[in-house]
Order: C-alpha cells, then structure tokens, then sequence
C-alpha cells in the first residue's frame, strides 16, 4: 500500500528493495509532472518563461519519447512505434519539443499516459527475466550496455531535471509554486 502526499503523488518506500526504492522515486516524480501540467489549458501548455524556448507540453511529449526510447527500444531494442518512427530527425532533432505546439493538452497527456504504463510494463517484463543488472538490448556507439538500474537511475534525473523547468514555468502561469 502506497502512501500519498497532499498533491496524490505515491510516496517512495523508505524501506524497500533497491528495485521498490527506484521505482518509487521515478513515480513520485512522473506524478510530479502530472501535478505541474494539472488543470492546464492549450494556451498555458506553450508558455515559455525567461530565454528558454521550453514548454509544459513540449516536455510532457519529450518526457514521453524518453520513456519509450530506455523501456522499449534501448532495453528491449523494440522500434519506437508512432508517433516517433516517421519523424525526420535530421531534420529536426528537436521534433519533439517542436511539434508539441500542434497537440492539444489531451493528446499530449495521453501520449505520455500511454508511454509510462508501456514503460511500467517493461521494467515488469525485464524484472521477471532478471533483476537490476540486466544489460539494455541495445548498447551504445562504444559497445557498452547500460542495466536496468542505470536506466531507471536516469529516468529519475531526467524528471527531476525537467521537474524543475515546470515548476518555474507554472509559477510564471498561475503562481503555484512548490516541489
């Protein structure tokens, strides 16, 4: 049974296993991002603040490339699927971002709803196939294969980092500060 904090995030074990304690911590802040784009409408999902051209609804698309990209094709070497499969990334390697502009605040939540179950499902999967240090299918240019464990790690870093970004960009929004 999770605990919750007065924004409905599920609160990390603080006595877990390492697999419980990650995992946690990468819900925590998933619903972190959710918090932050709540109750947004189109206009509010484009926002930019200060000299960055990022946006809530830009991050939730990335965010959700990003899950897809370590769960399904680095971890699993699975292709992308769509929406990210027919993207020119040559041409634009920051499609992503981008294209976000044209989706409503809807499409873009369930687009990221639908890559962090996918995402959930995989971490599942890889679980019951071994444990943390399961290697990525996929290695990187040098022949090295990040686990499990560092896949998660960076998944936790990559929504703290933007987490931060959010937070700034809702306050310049609403005012609604916090985490």
């Amino acid at each position: 049974m999770n605990d919750f904090d007065e924004q409905g995030r599920p609160e990390p074990p603080v006595s877990g296993d390492e697999a419980a304690t990650l995992l946690g911590f990468l819900d925590f802040q998933r619903a972190t991002l959710a918090w932050k784009v709540a109750g947004l409408d189109a206009e509010a999902y484009r926002r930019t603040v200060g000299a960055s051209t990022m946006t809530l609804g830009g991050m939730l698309k990335h965010l959700a490339l990003v899950e897809t990209s370590w769960f399904s094709e680095f971890l699993f070497d699975r292709p992308l699927g769509e929406p990210w499969a027919s993207v020119d990334w040559k041409a634009d390697h920051d499609w992503d971002w981008h294209s976000a502009a044209e989706d409503s605040p809807e499409e873009l939540l369930a687009l990221w709803h639908a890559a962090v179950e996918s995402a959930r499902a995989h971490v599942t999967e890889a679980l019951e196939d071994g444990d943390l240090g399961r290697p990525a299918a996929r290695a990187w240019a040098d022949g090295r294969r990040p686990t499990l464990r560092w896949i998660l790690v960076h998944m936790i870093e990559e929504y703290a980092r933007h987490n931060g970004h959010a937070d700034l960009i809702r306050e310049s929004i609403d005012g609604a500060t916090g985490e």
